[in-house]
């Protein structure tokens, strides 16, 4: 399978996701903050809501990947790569002990390929390994956190360990030490899945590359013109490297837009604020206008050049998209309402088709303004899935879009 992703708004026609799982009942209120959460989902509902937004995706002809069963299926394709695998999650997990290191190894070998990543998603409690010589210190201070390898429930998120991009990949420098690991599954599963591992497919960034990124800041705008975010997860030096691979590489795309958005928890990726949803329409946070600043990195030869723009997000989308702009704002016209549902992802629209967009039902103001506009509005149930702070297009990764 090739990746094929030029567009925001083309028809959807394969995409990857993560069905919530126990790495939800792992979260305490005293881990929230390490692990990225603002609250603690209720499993049993975040699963009937995730298979509601899958259910979506398949009545209108997407067929729906889950990163679990691919990771899966490559160790299965690959089962002499398990070693290596095991080993690399158990140093990425920075368990300072070696003796543990050892106990942790010992218990996942003997754990099938399916328990095997279910268990490294969901993190491995204490009480779980059986340490029988605690030789020093730190063998004993261990005892003191619930997990020897902490759970991974932002994995919710696909959108974020790689962006596809054009018929390649960037797999991200995750920001943070909680989803660093996620990518080791992204990078399995492109290795050693049958679907993707005779497939020639560019990478224009790797997992260990220096500077931090994440996929909620990439919006494929045309095959010229990406929009990357300069925001809390996305450091501008990796855009501007993801810039040089590109045009390296002879790809299509000509421009890179860097946008400026404020480092919040609230505006997180710039998909949390801006997201396209058709030809030339834009669903947009108004909170963000008056601090927003946009960067141009244009091809130039064998190089880019940087320059910063000074003119409206309409004339400068209108210039590379080279058609009429109309932005949507969140909300409408009221700050409480806007300020309200950008919190609960009513920004996150996922397009599955130009004009056709999957939301949570809970931001009904602004699906209510994109029905009156002309888009078609597939609602989604949220109570649960919306403590995680991400929406429809937070969750899922496209592999493959028809071309526009």
């Amino acid at each position: 399978m090739k990746i094929n992703v030029y567009s925001e708004i083309g028809r959807l026609r394969t995409v990857l996701l993560h069905r919530p799982g126990r790495e939800l009942e792992n979260l305490t209120p005293d881990l929230l903050e390490r692990l990225l959460f603002d609250d603690i989902p209720y499993l049993k509902v975040a699963k009937e809501e995730h298979d509601a937004f899958a259910k979506t995706l398949r009545d209108n002809g997407v067929e729906v990947l889950y990163i679990t069963n691919m990771v899966i299926e490559a160790l299965d394709n690959h089962p002499k790569v398990k070693t290596n695998f095991i080993n690399q999650f158990i140093e990425e997990s920075l368990i300072p002990s070696k003796s543990v290191k050892n106990a942790v190894y010992t218990y996942l070998s003997n754990l099938s390929h399916r328990d095997l990543v279910c268990k490294m998603i969901e993190g491995i409690r204490t009480n779980e390994v059986e340490l029988k010589h605690r030789v020093n210190i730190m063998d004993m201070l261990e005892d003191e956190y619930p997990f020897y390898t902490d759970p991974m429930p932002n994995l919710l998120f696909q959108r974020d360990p790689f962006a596809s991009i054009g018929d390649g990949l960037a797999i991200n420098n995750m920001s943070t030490d909680a989803r660093q690991r996620e990518t080791i599954l992204s990078e399995y599963m492109f290795k050693y899945h049958p679907r993707f591992e005779n497939e020639k497919i560019p990478r224009y960034k790797k997992r260990t590359a220096r500077y931090k990124s994440e996929g909620g800041d990439v919006l494929v705008l045309n095959k010229e013109t990406i929009a990357v975010g300069i925001s809390k997860r996305t450091d501008p030096r990796a855009i501007e490297s993801l810039a040089r691979k590109l045009f390296d590489a002879n790809t299509s795309f000509k421009t890179i837009l860097a946008f400026n958005i404020p480092k919040t928890r609230a505006y997180m990726h710039l998909d949390t604020v801006f997201t396209q949803i058709d030809y030339g329409v834009f669903t947009i946070h108004p909170g963000i206008m008056k601090e927003l600043i946009i960067f141009e990195v244009i091809k130039d030869g064998k190089s880019f050049k940087v320059s910063k723009v000074v003119t409206t997000l309409e004339h400068i989308l209108e210039k590379h998209l080279k058609t009429p702009i109309k932005l949507i704002n969140i909300g409408g016209n009221d700050l409480i309402t806007s300020g309200r549902e950008q919190w609960n992802d009513g920004a996150n629209t996922l397009a599955i088709a130009p004009g056709v967009v999957i939301v949570y039902e809970r931001n009904h103001v602004t699906n209510n303004i994109l029905r009156k506009e002309g888009i078609k509005v597939l609602e989604i149930p949220s109570s649960e899935l919306s403590r995680g702070r991400g929406g429809p297009r937070c969750m899922s990764m496209p592999l493959d879009r028809e071309s526009i």
